[in-house]
């Protein structure tokens, strides 16, 4: 060969070395080496999650023959059919066929060229396994319409186990009391191990808000709810946070139960909006109004006493009542009890305690608390404290004059002289008759 010709040859030769790397290229991805070759798959991963194609949902450890979901997209230019899939997830996820099962799945239609289709596996979750992101592998064969042969792809995803929020509600005190005004503390529970964010809660409190209803379980259009929507905010698990409203229950719904609906938004932990409907019931309980007047002292065969009249302006009677009189600042009247049973609705209640001192009776004004204990009808015991200042009057001096005890003594000698004298002349009368 020409020696001449080596050397351009031998530079041509150098030539793709030198430049064949110089394009920006992907290699990665199913990309060749050159930038205008594509190696383009049928099959396309978009997701994996726990939960069906319309509806994610929240596992936690210990769940079995949990749906999990994996959509793909495809790509091609074909319509592909045959659909299988093999999951391959880590230890303490297994096929919810049983243990050594493999997970597998098939789909039954063919997928669109241009469009999404789905495997649904279902796997058991080891009890031991945390809360947290963990990897996974799936496999899918397929085949092209028109085409012969199975084609296989592969695909590295990571899910997350989330935990399962389990919303609760309940009122802090679950009386409300009729004719009155009544604040309310209602607590929201998350008692799950997935945490909840955004929380939003409404209340329907009246008749046109819930005239779609057929038939009504509330009777929550016959209070007053001042308040109707809360913006809670997060929920972490385990923990709780509160709303508080304003009811007014009329009259007439002493004795019965108010239940008051809510309807509760937020996000779980997929990120997905969720609304719920919970109920909080209340026993409402009637009125129990008491008032203390007319306390004065007064004497009252022979003692004296601290005597007072109690009303009762409510809708319910007081149950086994009890006036108490103690002591105040320096007073020596002795504590003392007197039991006046039921206190009935507008008819005044008498009371009357005998005083007695402690030491030697001291007359004028005494600071004393008089103090009535009752039960209302859910025989939770009440008190009604009344601070008074009495005035107890000296009792008039008995008189002490009487018979002179000397004038006693001669009329007493006297009597018996009369006596004697009478009885010695009755005597010899006697002795000189038998003569």
């Amino acid at each position: 060969m020409n020696p001449k010709l080596l050397l351009p040859l031998f530079v041509i030769a150098l030539f793709p070395l030198v430049f064949g790397n110089s394009y920006g290229q992907i290699v990665s991805g199913g990309f060749g080496n050159s930038p205008f070759e594509r190696d383009f798959g049928d099959v396309k991963f978009l997701d994996a999650y726990f939960g069906t194609l319309d509806q994610k949902i929240e596992v936690e450890a210990g769940d079995s023959n949990v749906p999990f979901t994996v959509v793909f997209a495809n790509v091609g230019t074909q319509d592909i059919t045959g659909i299988k899939g093999q999951l391959s997830l880590p230890f303490g996820f297994s096929s919810s066929d049983g243990p050594g099962s493999i997970i597998k799945a098939d789909s039954d239609s063919n997928s669109l060229a241009g469009k999404n289709f789905h495997l649904t596996f279902f796997v058991n979750i080891d009890k031991n396994i945390n809360i947290q992101q963990y990897p996974g592998t799936v496999k899918v064969d397929y085949s092209r319409l028109r085409e012969s042969g199975v084609r296989t792809a592969f695909e590295d995803f990571q899910f997350k186990v989330t935990g399962d929020s389990v919303i609760n509600v309940r009122a802090l005190e679950p009386f409300l009391t009729s004719l009155r005004t009544n604040n309310v503390v209602i607590e929201i529970a998350n008692d799950g191990t997935a945490p909840i964010s955004s929380v939003d809660i409404v209340s329907s409190n009246t008749q046109t808000e819930r005239v779609s209803t057929a038939s009504s379980t509330t009777n929550v259009e016959n209070v007053v709810i001042l308040e109707s929507n809360w913006d809670v905010g997060n929920i972490d698990p385990k923990s709780s946070r509160y709303l508080t409203a304003t009811v007014y229950v009329p009259e007439g719904l002493k004795d019965d139960t108010l239940r008051i609906p809510l309807s509760i938004s937020y996000y779980n932990a997929h990120g997905d909006k969720q609304t719920i409907s919970k109920i909080v019931d209340f026993y409402i309980k009637g009125l129990i109004d008491l008032t203390l007047f007319n306390v004065d002292v007064i004497e009252l065969s022979g003692s004296q006493m601290v005597v007072g009249e109690i009303i009762n302006e409510g809708n319910e009677d007081g149950l086994f009542g009890f006036v108490t009189i103690k002591p105040n600042g320096d007073s020596n009247i002795k504590s003392n009890t007197q039991f006046i049973d039921e206190i009935e609705v507008d008819a005044p209640v008498p009371f009357n305690i005998p005083i007695e001192f402690d030491g030697d009776p001291r007359y004028g004004e005494h600071e004393i608390t008089i103090n009535i204990r009752y039960k209302d009808g859910v025989r939770d015991e009440l008190f009604l404290t009344n601070d008074v200042t009495i005035f107890v009057p000296e009792p008039e001096k008995e008189d002490d004059s009487g018979p002179d005890s000397t004038v006693i003594i001669i009329t007493v000698a006297i009597a018996i002289g009369v006596g004697i004298y009478i009885m010695r002349k009755r005597k010899k009368a006697a002795i000189e008759a038998s003569n």
